[in-house]
């Protein structure tokens, strides 16, 4: 496996990768054991809790650019990575250096108690804040709310549920009610959750059901204005919402209206409808996942007037990828299908099979062949699945690329 980093790190990184085989147990029992084993780490700075099935990434990243226009610095920790590791572990905007993440992954995989791939890499998150001295943590929630990793935070300063949609159903429950009490359960007592604007009625009810029984103080973000698409760094009309529960989160977390404005203009977020010129012609990313996020990145071709050329698209074989191609075919384009890594993909037969497309043996070649077929002038769109959107930035940019891990 080959890692990035200095032979301190990534030594580090190997042992935390060789814990990726247990994949994931649900339950807070070994992560409050191994926080309390570093002196309750998961409570040495502020935190915003954020949950959601899409768009918490895009909010985080929204709240992390307000936090740093007031001044502030800032932690923050997300999954999964494009690129490197590294990127799910922030402060002050830019992925831990290799020496810092050395020694928080070190120390979390030093622990007593046996840890998961996520846990002890949440855990490196929170040890890294609090060597940073960050003055405030924006924490993405990893899967779901009730039994995740993240959700050994005590108090946050508020905690929010930005969407819920039909997404990991076998770990969360078949409906949007069953998805949205799981992810509520980020609720705290006495604490601020913030309902995002989109969520659809019976989620609504049921994550109100769930965080008013926990005790916690109900915000609707709806009620926050929303701001004008054009004021937002981040594209696409579904990023008005996200950016209403991120002004919502700001507000109670003090932030001042000027840093709030700052902050939407200066957000970005890589592989999410990411514009990137290549010397051989434009490509867009999108990580676009499932139904929802696939739908929102079709509108968003549309309110941007983009057509795109051609489209390398690769998905997880777990994921509905039959109804987001149905989704994508309306926005044109010649298809290249590849299959990427990270977990059992759906393969290119069986896509090519679904909706007429090349196949490829890799994610270079797709992007060679779909360049092809755009010409020197057309936009190449490649979606479908994160795990290949990071391969694809790696490969159009460059850049060094530890193993991707769907985690």
């Amino acid at each position: 496996m080959s890692l990035v980093g200095s032979g301190r790190l990534a030594s580090a990184l190997q042992r935390l990768y060789a814990l990726a085989p247990g994949g994931m147990k649900p339950g807070l029992a070994a992560m409050e054991a191994a926080c309390a084993e570093h002196g309750h780490v998961e409570q040495a700075f502020p935190v915003l809790h954020v949950a959601g099935t899409n768009g918490k990434g895009s909010t985080c990243a929204m709240l992390e650019a307000m936090a740093r226009a007031a001044g502030l610095r800032v932690g923050m920790t997300t999954s999964p990575h494009l690129s490197r590791f590294a990127e799910r572990i922030r402060v002050d905007g830019e992925p831990l250096g290799d020496e810092a993440l050395a020694r928080a992954l070190e120390a979390a995989l030093g622990t007593r108690v046996p840890l998961t791939f996520f846990e002890a890499a949440m855990l490196a998150a929170f040890l890294a804040f609090r060597e940073a001295h960050v003055d405030l943590a924006i924490v993405e929630v990893g899967l779901g709310g009730r039994l995740d990793a993240t959700n050994v935070i005590p108090a946050p300063t508020a905690s929010a549920l930005v969407s819920v949609g039909l997404d990991h159903c076998a770990f969360l429950g078949n409906t949007l009610a069953e998805i949205a009490a799981d992810k509520a359960h980020v609720a705290k007592a006495t604490r601020p959750f913030v309902l995002g604007p989109a969520l659809e009625a019976s989620a609504r009810e049921a994550a109100i059901a769930v965080a008013t029984a926990r005790g916690a103080r109900i915000v609707e973000a709806r009620e926050t204005p929303a701001p004008h698409p054009s004021t937002l760094g981040l594209r696409g009309a579904h990023q008005v919402q996200n950016a209403q529960v991120a002004i919502t989160l700001a507000k109670l977390a003090g932030l001042p209206e000027d840093a709030i404005a700052r902050g939407l203009r200066e957000a970005t977020w890589p592989g999410r409808f990411e514009r990137i010129a290549t010397a051989h012609g434009p490509v867009l990313l999108d990580g676009a996942h499932n139904v929802d996020g696939m739908r929102a990145l079709v509108a968003t071709l549309r309110e941007e007037g983009l057509a795109p050329a051609a489209v390398v698209f690769g998905a997880m074989a777990d994921k509905d990828y039959r109804q987001t191609l149905e989704l994508l075919a309306g926005v044109g384009g010649r298809r290249v299908y590849v299959e990427p890594a990270g977990r059992a993909p759906a393969s290119c037969e069986e896509l090519s099979r679904l909706f007429p497309g090349e196949r490829s043996s890799g994610v270079a070649e797709a992007l060679g062949r779909a360049r092809a077929l755009a010409g020197p002038s057309g936009t190449v769109l490649v979606t479908g699945s994160l795990y290949l959107v990071g391969e694809a930035r790696a490969v159009l940019l460059g850049l060094p690329r530890d193993p991707p891990i769907a985690l």
